[in-house]
């Protein structure tokens, strides 16, 4: 009988350390938690598994954090349209600073993210980030990512992002930061005349941004926008195979008032299409990649890292 408890004991010790693969939010309560950051909260530290929380349609008002132990977390939305997380924190607003003024902050390396709107609905009142990403090696799938000024901030140098089939639009700077970031097939639509990038590429990191088969699009007031700006001196950004919309400035690219950064950026495009395509009036410190040079830029290659990732695993 002694035996039997103990082992009944040890049974139901393991059952509660036992980490359920897949959560259900939602915000009629159908589902295991309504708020995305219970369901986020209640994945153990570290996960031996992926864990999956499907959120279901709903506007969640919600200022997520995903922390540096929740790894291996896959958000998985109803659909990108209906499945929108909000919040309207800016720059200036109490002691809110453009670093902390997200509507989701992502910490957790392998973090995936599918069928979601991440939005901040500050509006043009300065820096208001819709999504700040720290996390090593992190996917966004079929995601909408909204605001104006900075809308997406790609942080820290040791930071790996791949964006497929996305749409991300804003005002200034809507994508910025040091972290290597590939967006492949995304819509980048811009929302004023003004720059759509400001890396800071940490001097010696062999990639910063780099769009590949991307469409820039533009409302009716931003007809006149830069591809760029360096945020610091060795910014890197590299559009290739993207089709430009003729709201592009002919020069292309901006230097920020900062004449020394022309000799340490790396800002180039390869078979850019469009109206906005205007290789002979691109700024002379511009570069047009050749054919050979443009094959470094498979989003494989420029993700892999040391650990040799690989964007479609685990």
């Amino acid at each position: 009988m002694k035996l039997l408890t103990t082992l009944l004991f040890f049974l139901s010790v393991l059952a509660a350390q036992a980490q359920q693969q897949r959560l259900v939010v939602a915000l009629d309560g159908s589902g295991d938690y309504t708020s995305i950051q219970e369901a986020v909260d209640a994945v153990r530290a570290f996960p031996l598994e992926r864990v999956e929380i499907f959120i279901r349609n709903g506007v969640y008002r919600e200022k997520l954090v995903v922390h540096s132990w929740k790894t291996s977390i896959s958000l998985i939305g109803e659909s990108k349209e209906n499945t929108i997380i909000r919040w309207g924190d800016y720059s200036g607003k109490g002691d809110i600073n453009t670093f902390t003024s997200y509507t989701v902050l992502v910490q957790g390396n392998d973090f995936r993210a599918k069928n979601i709107t991440f939005e901040n609905v500050a509006g043009p009142v300065g820096q208001a980030v819709a999504l700040h990403v720290e996390a090593d090696r992190c996917v966004f799938e079929n995601c909408r990512i909204i605001g104006d000024q900075d809308t997406l901030y790609a942080g820290v140098n040791n930071s790996r992002q791949y964006y497929k089939d996305c749409y991300i639009e804003g005002t200034t700077d809507f994508i910025f930061g040091p972290a290597t970031v590939v967006f492949e097939n995304c819509t980048i639509h811009c929302k004023k005349n003004s720059y759509i990038t400001a890396a800071s590429t940490p001097q010696g990191q062999e990639y910063g941004f780099v769009f590949l088969n991307c469409t820039i699009t533009a409302s009716d007031e931003a007809p006149k926008v830069y591809l760029g700006r360096p945020w610091r001196a060795y910014a890197k950004t590299v559009f290739i195979n993207t089709t430009l919309g003729d709201h592009i400035r002919p020069e292309g690219w901006h230097n920020w008032n900062k004449p020394e950064a022309e000799k340490t950026t790396l800002y180039a495009e390869f078979n850019s299409k469009g109206p906005g395509a205007a290789p002979k009036a691109r700024v002379a410190w511009s570069k047009q990649l050749t054919a050979r040079e443009a094959e470094r830029y498979k989003a494989e290659q420029v993700l892999s890292g040391c650990d040799g990732w690989k964007i479609n695993g685990e």
